[in-house]
């Protein structure tokens, strides 16, 4: 199985590119540690297409490619998983297994109840989670990277979101399932899912009357309280059944 690599840079910059580059930490890993050479094969994922491509440049700030057929590649799920800022290291966890799983963005939230250190330093985390979301979208030979978003309130995230399908992980329901609530909503053929995880301890209450005048459907994952990086990864697994189907 050739490595993949997500190009950096492509030409031209619309439609199918016929060549690409690596730069920066990327090329220096391909050039210094695989110590590529020209004329040598890789799978590289350019304008979010997926092709064969031939080494043609190698030094340790730039590789290029001059790309040929286009392979077979799946497309990222479509949903918006909106997870509340908590631990860093768990955080981090959440957002490389999302990637893997194939969620098509993230929005970290800033919740009422995410520590209040937490949120002052999240905006200037969001570089890392990116580099992690791209490593973790080669890692699995994702076709493209799940778009990161800057972190903002939860009031500012709910009015800008579309998707017709909005679920929220709620503590507090007991009845209704994430999977019952796939089934009803399989009848409208939605194919656009919103995913709330909320932060330890909770969405607050004013939080969660928000989700209700915005129309987001509250759901239990079972009667276990899961950590909320456990939650995320255990809802996008049965959300994906469901939209891959």
């Amino acid at each position: 199985m050739r490595r993949r690599w997500i190009a950096d840079t492509w030409s031209p910059q619309s439609g199918h590119p016929t060549h690409a580059a690596l730069t920066g930490e990327q090329a220096a890993h391909l050039a210094r540690v695989l110590r590529a050479q020209p004329g040598q094969v890789y799978d590289i994922v350019a304008n979010g297409f997926l092709h064969r491509a031939e080494t043609t440049f190698v030094s340790d700030s730039e590789v290029q490619f001059i790309l040929y057929e286009e392979l077979e590649a799946d497309a990222a799920l479509p949903i918006h998983l909106l997870l509340a800022i908590f631990k860093f290291d768990h955080f981090e966890w959440a957002v490389e297994k999302a990637t893997e799983l194939g969620v098509a963005r993230i929005t970290p939230i800033l919740a009422r109840r995410s520590e209040k250190h937490l949120t002052l330093a999240a905006e200037k985390r969001v570089a890392r989670w990116r580099r992690i979301a791209l490593e973790s979208s080669k890692q699995s030979r994702r076709t493209d990277i799940p778009e990161i978003a800057d972190p903002v309130p939860l009031a500012a995230a709910l009015s800008q979101e579309t998707a017709a399908l909005r679920i929220l992980l709620s503590e507090t329901e007991q009845s209704l399932t994430l999977t019952s609530a796939l089934n009803q909503q399989a009848a409208a053929n939605s194919q656009q899912l919103a995913l709330a995880i909320g932060p330890e301890g909770g969405w607050a209450a004013e939080e969660m009357t928000l989700f209700t005048t915005r129309g987001w459907t509250d759901v239990t994952l079972g009667p276990r309280i899961l950590r909320a990086e456990t939650a995320a990864i255990a809802a996008i697994a049965v959300a994906s059944a469901y939209l891959t189907r």
